[in-house]
């Protein structure tokens, strides 16, 4: 995503390559035991992390301190956890405002913010989530909000969490937080595109900047598959079929669109070193898009 896209051919991305939407992908137990391994691999080096930090009390992300975000994550994995095996999730609208109130409430239910106290904790709901998973035998199931997704989309979400939460520790602490492209890669494709095919249209846009903004941008993430987005006056779909009528192309590094697409990063760096570029015959609308995308 670029405010200077530039005209030319994704050397990533074969030409004619089919679009599949995301959703599709998500359900398959190949990639449920990906999402596992993946966290398999996370996790230690999460805990490892959370217990490092040497002040909870430095601030990290928005209002929050870095043990405000270690205990979220912390939550996180007991929602996930619950979901899979059946059991109540928390009552939450999931859009931006939606999620920040209900977090904020199960925050302030949670007074712990020990970092060794909440890496263990960590740990040892890790390890129930796993276990469960294993054991997951449910096409679908409810998510926040009601949502039915696949249990490969919701230990994407964990790993989403971990991988989002993490660098936010990792930046407040001045400690590396290296994302690995295949991690990036399952977050995006087997969580966040299915959740966006799941929602309400309006979940994903900020309705106050949206206007009468329409758009229909394909974005390519280099190792993955490509998906349209349609904006379309204030309301977020994926198109299944093949790109047509594209106003721009986004050629991205994984990692790098996961932390600009979540508003962790801007997008000038990534441009000069190559881990974006974009293109196409409205170009322009790229940068209407950031102002318009609200994700949870």
């Amino acid at each position: 995503m670029t405010d200077t896209p530039r005209r030319g051919l994704d050397p990533d991305a074969p030409e004619g390559a089919d679009m599949v939407p995301a959703a599709t992908h998500s359900g398959a137990p190949d990639t449920l035991a990906q999402a596992r391994a993946a966290l398999r691999e996370v996790v230690p080096r999460l805990v490892a992390l959370v217990r490092s930090v040497p002040d909870p009390n430095s601030p990290s992300v928005g209002t929050w301190t870095v043990g405000d975000v270690a205990a979220h994550l912390s939550h996180g994995f007991r929602a996930d956890t619950d979901a899979i095996a059946g059991r109540p999730v928390p009552e939450a609208i999931v859009t931006k405002a939606g999620i920040a109130e209900a977090t904020a409430k199960i925050l302030a239910e949670d007074s712990e913010r020990d970092p060794a106290v909440l890496a263990d904790r960590i740990s040892t709901l890790a390890t129930e989530f796993d276990d469960v998973a294993s054991r997951s035998r449910s096409a679908t199931l409810d998510w926040l909000q009601g949502t039915r997704l696949p249990p490969s989309a919701v230990a994407c979400h964990l790993l989403n969490e971990c991988l989002i939460h993490g660098h936010d520790i990792a930046k407040a602490t001045g400690r590396p937080w290296p994302i690995q492209r295949h991690h990036a890669l399952l977050a995006i494709e087997a969580f966040v595109m299915p959740l966006i095919a799941a929602l309400p249209p309006t979940a994903f846009v900020n309705q106050e900047q949206a206007g009468s903004f329409r758009a229909r941008i394909e974005l390519r993430l280099r190792g993955g598959r490509r998906t349209v987005m349609v904006f379309d006056r204030g309301s977020l779909t994926l198109d299944t079929g093949r790109a047509r009528d594209v106003d721009a192309h986004i050629s991205a590094d994984p990692p790098t669109f996961m932390l600009v697409f979540i508003g962790r990063q801007g997008i000038w760096k990534p441009l000069l070193e190559g881990k974006l570029t974009a293109w196409g015959p409205r170009p322009w609308k790229l940068t209407r898009m950031l102002t318009v995308i609200s994700p949870p």
